[in-house]
């Protein structure tokens, strides 16, 4: 009974480490289709002081495209990154 607990306590943090691997997947996903990388898509977010998880994010990619492309507009106006075909010439 007590390595089943064991194991019940540490599968459900488990999930929860799925679950987020998940959602980052796929959130990476949809920014690639849309010209961005996830990380800029992120920190744009933040910057702008949009205040959604990554769980609803991905929702929102999957369910909802034209919201995600305002989403990652918003971001690429506050994002101060420079992007990576500038720095290479």
């Amino acid at each position: 009974m007590m390595r089943a607990k064991r194991y019940a306590w540490r599968d459900r943090r488990a999930r929860k480490r799925d679950f987020r691997a998940l959602w980052i997947t796929r959130i990476t996903a949809a920014c690639r289709m849309r010209g961005t990388r996830y990380s800029l898509f992120i920190n744009g977010l933040q910057r702008a002081g949009v205040l959604l998880n990554r769980k609803m994010l991905q929702m929102i990619a999957i369910e909802d495209p034209t919201t995600f492309d305002a989403l990652v507009e918003t971001a690429k106006k506050h994002t101060t990154a420079v992007p990576a075909n500038v720095l290479a010439a």
